[in-house]
């Protein structure tokens, strides 16, 4: 642009200003001063408030939507919802007197949407009749009650050493690759095969188009469509859109949660999150601190993931469980954001890269992982059957590594070492097949009982297939008993070890160590 067009434009934005400031609307219609980046300043606009959805007059007759997100003495910081290009210095903004909103209710369910709720999928345009407030503020104490029901994710490993309750909010945390979605995408699958009622909410927060697309095909087929909300951002969508992504969905969560349901959010992930609003405050000229996110990025996810609950029996008893997912770089845990958010959730699920290249998944790190609700969100059967197995995990690593620099082990020592082995085997668990409550039950008895000590460490997988099969061919009515969640009887837990022993016994003694090596 040349220097005298530039002088031009400075003296057209000179007149809207002298000629805004002689009308008695300068409350509510503003001039923009200057626009980049999906950011437009704005002068006048007295009476905005923060979050107040503006609309700005663009070159080609159409007005773009913005929402203002930085309130200074002289002018506005408004983010913009669309394209910058059709945005000049000079053009006309004026407040709409709205905050910005989103539509709920069950209209949604089956269906794919952006952060404003403009179907991605191909369908039909939403009719909802319903909208609410993408920014509400989070239930308070007496609202709540504690967590006390589970919201079984059908992974042995989790449901048994780190339960998940509903109303919790439970941080899925570690490096690319390593089965985070995954994990949450079972959970998902989990509810609709348990016949729970839960409603899922899936935002995926910058992740690529087509991973969408696979993720939603997936769905339809496994039958988790029919209950479940995705929320689609893709990386080249404006910054604006990933911030909203989270409350958005959580918006449309909360409306299940305020009429007596049930629902889980997937947050996929909040670091992407937390990238999208440290571009947009930088653009807009907010201080930079450490890792150059601004002093208020905590207060981003803490006021989102606030809004999971419990709610009172008085409310209705609905809940909203929350699993939110961070990305770290090579497993540092004690970066800014995850830091961050580990200290606003309930508990974490930690994946380690190193034993998910070992073939262990869900690679779930026993001595980082943690609920911080516990044994009071799990069934009476897993309780009583997964007790002492993070205790017993815990001392298989320790002393798996300490034995490599010793040939001579005591007894005791081999024993906890190839037990440890075995559960490690049998906690192994392939994506979309989650197990039901008898089929967790029967394989952590019969492994804490023993069973499965003289099978081959490489046909145990077999065995604990074959003990399933066995169990559902011949013994339903005790799986389906085990399946109410009620601790199973002394009959019950004789049946099981039984047939346990009988499968173990067919698969043959333990290999000496010439066949281990």
């Amino acid at each position: 642009m040349s220097e005298l067009s530039i002088k031009q434009l400075s003296n057209d934005i000179k007149a809207a200003i002298s000629e805004l400031k002689n009308q008695p609307e300068i409350e509510n219609v503003g001039v923009v001063t200057r626009v980049g980046d999906g950011i437009a300043w704005i002068y006048g606009l007295r009476a905005c408030g923060y979050n107040e959805m503006l609309e700005i007059d663009g070159t080609d007759g159409k007005s773009i939507t913005a929402f203002a997100f930085n309130l200074e003495e002289d002018e506005i910081g408004a983010v913009l919802l669309g394209e910058d290009i059709q945005i000049k210095a000079g053009a006309k903004a004026r407040l709409t007197g709205k905050v910005l909103e989103v539509p709920v209710g069950p209209e949604l369910v089956g269906r794919v949407v952006d952060p404003l709720g403009n179907v991605l999928d191909g369908g039909e345009p939403l009719k909802t009749k319903e909208t609410s407030r993408v920014e509400r503020p989070a239930p308070g104490v007496l609202s709540r009650r504690s967590v006390f029901e589970p919201l079984m994710t059908g992974i042995t490993a989790i449901d048994a050493m780190v339960p998940i309750g509903r109303g919790q909010r439970e941080l899925i945390i570690g490096d690319r690759q390593t089965g985070k979605t995954a994990i949450a995408v079972d959970t998902m699958v989990n509810q609709a095969r348990q016949k729970s009622g839960v409603i899922n909410v899936y935002v995926a927060v910058g992740q690529k188009l087509s991973k969408i697309a696979a993720l939603q095909e997936r769905l339809r087929r496994e039958g988790v469509m029919d209950q479940t909300i995705i929320v689609a951002t893709g990386p080249s969508d404006p910054a604006a859109m990933l911030y909203l992504a989270p409350y958005a969905g959580c918006t449309m969560a909360e409306y299940f949660r305020d009429n007596k349901k049930h629902a889980l959010i997937i947050y996929d992930d909040l670091s992407k999150h937390a990238a999208a609003y440290r571009q947009m405050s930088l653009l807009l000229r907010r201080p930079p601190g450490r890792e150059a996110y601004p002093g208020d990025v905590f207060y981003i996810h803490s006021r989102l993931l606030e809004r999971a609950a419990k709610l009172s029996d008085q409310l209705g008893g609905g809940s909203l469980t929350a699993l939110p997912i961070i990305e770290t770089q090579a497993g540092d845990i004690s970066a800014y954001i995850p830091t961050n958010v580990i200290s606003i959730t309930d508990g974490q699920i930690f994946l380690e890269t190193s034993l998910f290249y070992q073939g262990i998944r869900p690679a779930i790190s026993v001595g980082l992982s943690v609920s911080r609700v516990g044994g009071s969100a799990q069934t009476k059967a897993i309780k009583g059957a997964g007790g002492g197995l993070k205790l017993a995990l815990a001392q298989f690593r320790e002393l798996a590594a300490f034995s490599q620099f010793s040939t001579d082990l005591d007894e005791e020592t081999r024993h906890i070492i190839e037990r440890g082995q075995r559960l490690t085997e049998l906690l192994k668990q392939p994506q979309y097949t989650p197990y039901s409550i008898w089929q967790m039950y029967a394989v952590l008895y019969s492994a804490n009982n023993g069973a499965f000590d003289k099978v081959a460490l490489n046909k145990v997988e077999l065995a604990k297939e074959a003990l399933l099969r066995e169990l559902k061919s011949k013994h339903a009515k005790l799986t389906e008993a085990i399946n109410s969640g009620d601790k199973p009887s002394e009959a019950q837990d004789a049946t099981i070890l039984k047939v346990a022993n009988s499968v173990a016994a067919s698969y043959g003694e333990k290999p000496n160590k010439e066949e281990k090596n």
